[in-house]
């Protein structure tokens, strides 16, 4: 027996949905890997996001997201060390010296951005927050197998996401490849990738759990 009650399922899908098309740290992560390393880092990018989603969503179902929303300190050590990352990153790409060819540049971003992409999402406590907030709406209780169902939905959560960011992350790394084969506009592309995770990591740091 489906664990799930239907009804609120296709809710979730749909809901969820509307979510993933809503730009957000994550889909801004995707879009400037996709624009700094081209359409396979945009995938790559995605990928990760997706399983880093994956790690909140096994953590959320056995209770540990919880410990995020009742410690003040365990909620501003994880997002003080995830804020400090993305900063990291944006200076190294602010910083980073335009190369004199693309494919020996490219292929080392792209090795390192699904990694990159994970520890981003992993250490941002308000995605933790939100899946604790927001699929237990959509658990039936009476159906009990909670943890299941919680679960399944945030397995769902991580598929439609994944989906959504891929599609932005193909888009912005095809542009922006063809873009890149101007230096001035690699050199402007570089800049405004890395001035975009350190935005991302400035907002993190001033997040609030509430």
């Amino acid at each position: 027996m489906w664990p799930i009650d239907p009804q609120l399922f296709a809710a979730f899908i749909a809901t969820g949905l509307l979510l993933n098309i809503t730009p957000g740290p994550d889909m801004l992560f995707v879009l400037a890997a996709g624009s700094g390393g081209g359409p396979r880092a945009g995938v790559r990018a995605a990928l990760g996001i997706g399983a880093g989603s994956a790690v909140h969503t096994l953590a959320a179902a056995v209770g540990l997201s919880q410990v995020l929303a009742t410690s003040a300190l365990a909620f501003a050590v994880v997002k003080y060390v995830g804020a400090a990352y993305l900063v990291y990153l944006g200076l190294a790409a602010l910083l980073r010296r335009a190369p004199d060819t693309e494919p020996a540049a490219a292929a080392p971003v792209i090795t390192r951005v699904f990694r990159r992409a994970i520890v981003t999402n992993v250490l941002n406590p308000k995605v933790a927050l939100f899946f604790l907030a927001f699929v237990p709406q959509f658990v039936s209780i009476p159906r009990g197998h909670v943890a299941l169902q919680f679960a399944i939905l945030g397995v769902a959560f991580c598929i439609t996401g994944t989906a959504v960011n891929l599609g932005v992350g193909l888009a912005s790394g095809t542009i922006a490849r063809t873009l890149r084969e101007r230096r001035s506009v690699k050199r402007a592309l570089d800049k405004a990738v890395g001035a975009v995770f350190v935005a991302l990591g400035i907002r993190l740091a001033l997040a609030e759990a509430r």
